[in-house]
């Protein structure tokens, strides 16, 4: 073999050693990225599928079941409930809602219908006359005041002698709201107009003022706490409170003004989409401050499924309570008692004193008495 011949075979060699080593490595590397697999026994199998439907098991023990409107009512039936703000005088509304009211277990509603404007004057005569039909389900407030003029004061003088147990709702300060900002007879804040005086008549009677408000921050608050503060013996019900408000908010206005009573629409929070809140936020602050809160529907106002919707978020803010004395205030004792304080008024004893066989003593009589006997002796 020639030299030139054994140079020609170490090449080859070299070659085929370079080709058999990177076959080698890549087919190491194809082994290495595969996916690893496993055979196991139908022991092992079993165990691996118990083991995920047990977890399965306990992820779902740990959701929250949510209970029917059906149910709730069952569980808290029992308690009073009072819609402490319904528009349901505006066209005999209320009529219709006499069944879902029964089915619902709610007891009492606090009748009005339209809001700062002429045809409330109609409404509240509507909401009257559904309180003299049934006094023990209806208490009638009422806005039918032209908020701008000083003839307002004598139509609220007028109406609490008579016997209404509230004012408002009233449109005491409106930009956004599609149902108030336009309204005739809004002030621009709550201390416009004969607001004011308003204030003083409504601690004489001793009964509430229910204000809209929005909204429900900056100069319209800031002007809300002013009256708060310069007629502390009125009763200042700021509805709707949690609607497009924030828990800290109305902590904050109910920690520096005792005379501050909130109406929660509950149903706003717990349904309507714009709410950036859960009931669950506001639970802290209505259990800090529990004789002040009040529940109501605001008869379902932007609600998909309106006023019975609302009916069942006032529920569903019950059971977050997960209290039932604090559900009880909230649901209806904090309204009642601002209903049981006030007197009974002149014009109401001098009508029980012209009632023949009237022999009943009238000292210390209640407006809710009063009325009562009076309603009574119409039928």
């Amino acid at each position: 073999m020639t030299k030139r011949s054994m140079v020609y075979m170490l090449v080859t060699v070299v070659i085929i050693l370079m080709v058999t080593f990177s076959l080698w490595k890549k087919m190491d590397e194809l082994s290495e990225n595969r996916p690893v697999t496993t055979t196991s026994s139908p022991t092992d199998s079993s165990l691996t599928t118990s083991e995920t439907a047990a977890t399965d098991a306990e992820s779902d023990s740990t959701e929250t079941e949510v209970k029917s409107l059906y149910e709730l009512v069952a569980e808290y039936g029992d308690l009073q409930l009072v819609d402490a703000h319904n528009h349901d005088a505006s066209g005999f509304a209320y009529y219709k809602m006499q069944r879902n009211w029964e089915h619902s277990s709610v007891d009492r509603i606090v009748l009005f219908g339209d809001v700062s404007e002429p045809s409330a004057i109609k409404t509240d005569e509507i909401a009257w006359g559904a309180y003299q039909e049934a006094p023990e389900r209806f208490i009638p407030f009422f806005s039918g005041i032209n908020l701008l003029d000083e003839s307002g004061l004598q139509t609220v003088r007028d109406n609490l002698e008579k016997g209404y147990f509230g004012i408002g709702e009233i449109a005491a300060a409106s930009t956004y709201s599609p149902a108030l900002a336009h309204v005739a007879w809004k002030t621009k804040d709550p201390m416009d107009g004969i607001l004011p005086d308003i204030y003083k008549l409504c601690a004489e009677y001793k009964v509430p003022v229910l204000l809209h408000i929005d909204p429900p921050n900056g100069a319209p608050v800031f002007k809300l706490e002013e009256a708060l503060e310069a007629y502390p013996d009125t009763t200042f019900i700021f509805a709707h409170i949690n609607a497009h408000n924030s828990p800290d908010n109305v902590e904050s206005l109910l920690e520096k003004h005792p005379n501050l009573y909130a109406d929660f629409f509950a149903g706003f929070t717990a349904f309507n989409p714009e709410s950036a809140y859960e009931l669950e936020d506001f639970v802290p602050v209505i259990k800090k401050f529990p004789d002040r809160f009040l529940l109501s529907t605001d008869s379902g106002y932007g609600l998909s499924g309106g006023e019975e919707k609302a009916i069942e978020g006032m529920y569903r803010l019950m059971d977050a309570l997960d209290d039932r004395q604090i559900a009880q205030q909230v649901a209806g004792g904090n309204l009642e008692e601002l209903i049981r304080i006030q007197p009974a008024t002149d014009t109401q004893l001098e009508a029980l004193r012209n009632l023949p066989d009237m022999d009943r003593d009238l000292t210390n009589l209640t407006k809710e008495e009063a009325g009562k006997l009076l309603s009574n002796n119409k039928k």
